[in-house]
């Protein structure tokens, strides 16, 4: 039995910079937010495309990073407790009777709003996948994803591990898979595949993946994936093409898949408005779509002279908060008001009101 639907005053789309600072706008105006995400943590393409390269253009922040900026957020909205609902892409958006919006996610959850912001970025961020449709068959049992909770301590004790990708996060699973003194789990084998025998990560990752490799820890081959054994309905190889021609094939139990992420649009698409540039058109006075309550703000919104920066989402935010209070609460007159001097504000964020001198 599904459960019921949850029901909200807002519900954001995206826990990148710009849907967390929604958040912020939308706590202001005293409405609290569900924020649903396709990541399994805060933070959009900052955190999974460049968590510790140096940002220069966030007003009054000479230096961040994407991992800053996102703590920095995830602080400054934490007075409005908005709800987090990650790892899971919303699937469906219908008009209720009443004029609300009803969402469904791949999770099976479901949400009523009133207001709808959709802060996608280019799209939701979703985990590439082998180009072996095969192995989806075996996903959650022996294929694995980053942030899978289906390999419970002991799972890999004994088995032969395989773990496809080159970068940072591929040899530390790489590196765990290989730790004896991992969650007590001792594989029999573990292999690291990647195109090229060049890899991308940490300095210290890089010297702990050449000393498990001179241990005879982690054997690391140059290779693409061409295919996979089945056997009693169970995986029990990968087909390979080394980069020098041969084909072979490597034993495994557990394929740990750790290839990055792409953006994909996924049924956004689909809700019955016209996109332009796989983008939503917007009013630049409200930013909302053409479908009334639901408002775009940041890289996936459109408009003459749309600039694709973070600054310019924090704009859009603000004005989508302001214009979104006439679904929300319509009886309700809505005032500019200044954290500076509000009292009302100071109460919302939990700050005191220094007495004056």
């Amino acid at each position: 039995m599904a459960a019921p639907a949850i029901e909200a005053d807002a519900v954001v789309i995206g826990a990148g910079p710009v849907g967390l600072f929604q958040v912020f706008q939308l706590g202001l105006q005293e409405v609290k937010a569900h924020v649903i995400d396709a990541l399994p943590y805060p933070g959009g393409q900052c955190m999974e495309l460049y968590p510790d390269k140096p940002i220069y253009d966030i007003p009054g922040t000479p230096v961040t990073t994407g991992r800053g900026l996102t703590q920095s957020l995830l602080q400054q909205i934490a007075p409005f407790q908005a709800q987090m609902h990650f790892s899971q892409l919303v699937e469906s958006v219908t008009r209720l009777e009443d004029g609300r919006l009803h969402l469904i996610t791949d999770a099976g959850n479901a949400f009523v709003t009133k207001a709808l912001f959709v802060a996608a970025g280019v799209g939701a961020f979703v985990a590439r996948k082998p180009a072996v449709p095969e192995l989806e068959a075996f996903e959650g049992r022996q294929v694995h994803y980053p942030h899978d909770s289906t390999l419970p301590e002991g799972t890999l004790q004994d088995t032969h591990v395989v773990v496809l990708g080159g970068d940072e996060s591929a040899i530390v699973a790489a590196l765990d898979a290989a730790n004896p003194n991992a969650l007590a789990r001792s594989p029999a084998s573990v292999t690291l595949i990647h195109r090229r025998d060049v890899f991308v990560g940490e300095p210290g990752t890089l010297q702990q993946l050449e000393a498990a490799r001179a241990a005879g820890r982690i054997k690391v081959l140059a290779a693409q994936l061409t295919g996979c054994d089945i056997q009693d309905s169970r995986l029990t190889a990968l087909r390979l093409l080394t980069a020098d021609g041969i084909e072979r094939s490597v034993s495994t139990d557990h394929v740990m898949v750790r290839l990055g992420v792409s953006p994909k649009m996924g049924p956004i698409v689909d809700w019955g408005w016209a996109l332009e540039r796989k983008q939503v058109p917007v009013n630049t006075e409200t930013f909302q779509s053409e479908l009334p309550g639901i408002f775009a703000v940041g890289d996936i919104n459109f408009y003459p002279g749309k600039r694709k920066l973070i600054l310019s989402g924090f704009h859009e935010a603000t004005l989508a908060a302001f214009a979104a209070m006439a679904f929300i609460s319509p009886e309700k007159k809505v005032l500019l008001q200044y954290t500076t001097t509000s009292p009302r504000l100071h109460q919302l964020l939990g700050v005191g009101i220094q007495e004056k001198k």
